[in-house]
């Protein structure tokens, strides 16, 4: 007899993208050829993890005393200064923020998810979206609600999203929306400036109505092109709605495990800035209590010190470079090979369309290419793809795609004899 309360003890504790990246490792090790793209995780071509020097360099600094110490529970000023200069750089927006430090994006999605929302309402992403979504939504007693994200041309299904935001409104008499772009997680998939305008257009006019907070996920802003074009159109946005930013070390500082983010609340009026700061203090006491004061110390050298900042730049504008020439040549080979796929300008990740993703990732693993399986397509993570591996990726796809094409005119052609 089990003491776990129903609910927790059907709770799965692994996730399926670490359950593939193990199982693809697990292979690797037997001497198998394998090519792991699951795991978000930036990899040099010879398979060693990116990491940044100037990152450890400012870890290295932190003085045990201080590293050893509490953290205030919303974080450190000088962290959370930081971080709303770094998003909100030469913007007026910096003077309308308030911020408090996450473990990570993970952390400021549980914080944007218990104060936005009351338990049993839903967020409003796309309907490609990275799957922890609905993980970190549920385990707060929440819930995803999606629109349809592309039309037939590929391209963001506005009005499906402004459909989608009316539908929450009149649902629950409140939105939070939740993007991931730039970089989307996990179609990889920027928006430009039409639609960031459309975007901040329609989020402003129902914030007329109804309370919203529109939330984006920057986790991977850093490696796509026009990266900070969004924030031109953030101050439309809180013209009558409250704009949050997930903001992390892991990506643009290459430091997965050292679990520092943050989430910035911007809101025109002060004493609404007071309450913000408040309540996602208050959340943070009662979920994690304190953040990694070592890496909150650390992340502040990074973005204050002029040098230390110079360097961090340039290590990771070599990083973005050797995830471009992956960009480009799987464009190129995908383009060839006909594969069906959103505009991808940069980002860990890209999306590639099947008829059935289970029977294509399945197809690809027998020939030891591992890829993410989601509805309607499957996630290929180039930031873990060696340049030299993409022809051999792109082939699994297509051959994986052409088996699930394959099984469902079966089936299709199974149903009509039935009927």
């Amino acid at each position: 007899m089990t003491a776990l309360t129903a609910a927790a003890a059907a709770r799965d504790g692994n996730d399926p993208i670490f359950r593939l990246h193990g199982e693809a490792t697990r292979r690797a090790r037997t001497g198998e050829s394998i090519l792991n793209a699951t795991l978000g995780a930036l990899v040099h071509d010879d398979g060693r993890l990116a990491v940044m020097p100037s990152s450890a360099e400012a870890f290295s600094r932190v003085p045990p005393e201080q590293a050893a110490g509490y953290a205030p529970i919303s974080g450190s000023p000088d962290f959370l200064d930081a971080v709303i200069a770094d998003v909100f750089e030469g913007t007026d927006l910096a003077g309308q923020a308030v911020a408090v430090a996450t473990p990570g994006c993970t952390g400021a999605l549980h914080a944007a998810f218990q104060n936005f929302l009351e338990p049993g309402q839903a967020a409003l992403t796309s309907s490609h979206y990275w799957g922890s979504y609905n993980a970190i939504a549920q385990y707060s007693g929440r819930a995803i609600a999606t629109f349809n994200m592309f039309n037939d041309r590929l391209r963001f299904d506005m009005p499906a999203f402004e459909a989608g935001l009316a539908g929450s409104i009149e649902r629950q008499g409140r939105a939070l929306v939740l993007f991931s772009f730039p970089c989307h997680n996990p179609t990889g998939y920027s928006l430009d400036a039409d639609e960031w305008q459309a975007v901040s257009t329609i989020v402003r006019d129902a914030g007329a109505d109804a309370p919203i907070a529109f939330l984006l996920d920057n986790a991977y802003a850093a490696f796509g092109s026009g990266t900070n074009q969004w924030v031109a159109y953030m101050p439309r946005m809180i013209e009558t709605s409250t704009v949050l930013v997930g903001w992390t070390i892991s990506k643009s500082f290459a430091q997965y495990g050292a679990r520092v983010g943050a989430l910035i609340a911007a809101h025109r009026d002060q004493s609404e800035r007071e309450q913000l700061a408040s309540s996602l203090g208050y959340s943070c006491r009662a979920t994690w209590s304190n953040c990694n004061h070592a890496g909150q110390i650390a992340a502040t050298e990074l973005l204050t010190d002029p040098e230390l900042k110079a360097r961090a730049d340039e290590e990771r504008a070599g990083l973005i470079a050797l995830l471009r020439e992956r960009v480009d040549t799987f464009n190129e080979a995908a383009g060839e090979a006909g594969l069906a796929y959103p505009r991808y300008d940069g980002g860990f990740f890209v999306s590639v369309f099947t008829p059935d993703s289970e029977i294509t990732a399945a197809r690809m693993r027998e020939t030891g290419v591992y890829v993410l399986p989601m509805p309607g397509a499957v996630r290929v993570a180039l930031c873990a793809t060696p340049v030299a591996s993409i022809p051999r990726l792109v082939t699994a796809l297509a051959e994986g795609i052409a088996a699930a094409r394959d099984a469902s005119e079966v089936a299709r052609d199974a149903g009509k004899a039935a009927s």
